[in-house]
């Protein structure tokens, strides 16, 4: 077996180093430092305007850092080898989907443009994918015929076109209904346990985070205040956590 099948097999790990990024003379990231496991669902979690979503874009190398580094089992994510040896894809907060195609030709967009299979090929790893994420037989329906929970899991089952090892999730719940998000919730479980991939989620979602994490990392001003199991970040007594776990709306 290769080395590429067998990553792909138990994901791969993720090491953040010295992490530093600024933008207009403002800080955002702080000297970031954390490891993910291979294989582990991995949720950044914290507020608004924490830096989650700057992480993230640094972790699949759409940003440079000022200072620090990303390595993907240990090489450095910004080393053209990286594309080469891993294969890493993003589930974007909107879905990203393109309305003028169908949800068919949206999730084998990808190996169509780069003519990677012939047509036929494309059509059963569509389905294929459409499936797993439990949308068979959805492939000729347009983006604004689908919920907005629907969109989240074919921009999912696009992710998985490439058979990725990393799969990266910014904000996967938000402007989902409460019940849509349990089910994304899930699939995101179902697909790590069947596919063994590596998961990073970036998240306000409380229930999200708390419900399908191996580790929980807590991010609040570009700074890592705590990184544990979903019980240890509870059990954490830094007042903002707790702040931010325990806030409710209340009517007075």
């Amino acid at each position: 077996m290769n080395n590429s099948a067998n990553s792909a097999k138990h994901g791969v790990s993720v090491k953040v180093q010295g992490l530093h990024k600024s933008f207009n003379g403002q800080e955002i990231l702080k000297g970031l430092d954390l490891e993910v496991r291979p294989g582990e669902i991995f949720v950044i979690m914290g507020p608004s305007g924490s830096g989650k979503s700057v992480l993230l874009k640094h972790v699949i190398g759409l940003e440079e850092p000022d200072a620090g580094e990303i390595l993907i089992n240990g090489e450095p994510i910004l080393s053209p080898e990286v594309m080469e040896h891993h294969r890493l894809a993003m589930v974007f907060q909107s879905g990203a989907l393109l309305n003028s195609l169908t949800v068919g030709e949206n999730v084998g967009l990808y190996l169509s443009e780069h003519r990677l299979k012939p047509p036929r090929e494309i059509a059963r790893i569509v389905a294929e994918k459409l499936e797993v994420v439990g949308l068979k037989g959805q492939e000729d329906r347009l983006p604004s015929e689908l919920s907005g929970g629907m969109k989240k899991r074919v921009a999912i089952a696009r992710a998985l076109v490439i058979e990725p090892e990393l799969i990266l999730y910014d904000e996967p719940t938000s402007e989902l209904d409460p019940l849509s998000a349990v089910v994304i919730g899930e699939e995101i479980v179902n697909l790590n346990r069947q596919i063994h991939v590596t998961s990073i989620i970036v998240s306000h979602d409380r229930d999200l985070a708390f419900g399908v994490a191996d580790r929980i990392a807590f991010i609040s001003e570009g700074k890592i205040l705590a990184v544990g199991t979903p019980d240890e970040v509870k059990r954490n007594s830094e007042p903002i956590i707790q702040k931010f776990l325990n806030a409710d709306f209340k009517l007075r």
